[in-house]
């Protein structure tokens, strides 16, 4: 069996995301249990020149909505940047997913050799469509949403990987 574009992008996008929701819920409940102001958590970071866990999540969801869009020769959704809380930051992954699940698998099969253009570093690089989401997209998700983990439990949020894996059966 051959495994399509849109199987290889919309389900793990949506796996990660939702674990990435449940890993944030985790982080709310510890800090209300240890009454740690959200903040602290929300702006930790693994080293000063790294992005702050807000950002990490920002940028999980924007792989996601970016390269489903991308794959599905659509307009990436355009989203402010103003999570504040971990209730925002669940929200937007929620739209998130609402979003990636919203396309059909027409929309995305038959992208592999479609032209993707994205700004790097200051220029357009231009990759086709099975490399941008094989050697860009989805290990760029999987950099930070295992940033954004690794943040909470650096923090002393217990979590596991079935938590960092999500709902992997379905």
């Amino acid at each position: 069996m051959t495994l399509s574009m849109y199987q290889a992008s919309v389900p793990v996008f949506r796996q990660m995301l939702e674990a990435l929701g449940g890993v944030l819920a985790k982080g709310e409940a510890f800090a209300a249990e240890r009454k740690i102001e959200p903040a602290v958590l929300l702006t930790w970071r693994l080293a000063p020149d790294m992005f702050n866990l807000t950002r990490q999540v920002q940028v999980a969801s924007d792989m996601a909505k970016g390269g489903a869009a991308r794959l599905a020769g659509i307009e990436v959704p355009k989203w402010e940047d103003n999570e504040a809380s971990f209730a925002d930051l669940k929200a937007r992954l929620a739209k998130t997913v609402d979003f990636v699940g919203s396309l059909k698998p027409a929309q995305i099969d038959g992208s592999e050799e479609r032209e993707v253009t994205i700004p790097l570093g200051g220029k357009p690089t231009a990759f086709k469509g099975q490399p941008y989401l094989l050697k860009f997209v989805l290990p760029n998700l999987y950099f930070h949403c295992t940033t954004a983990y690794a943040l909470l439990r650096a923090a002393g949020v217990p979590l596991g990987k079935r938590d960092f894996l999500g709902n992997f059966q379905s």
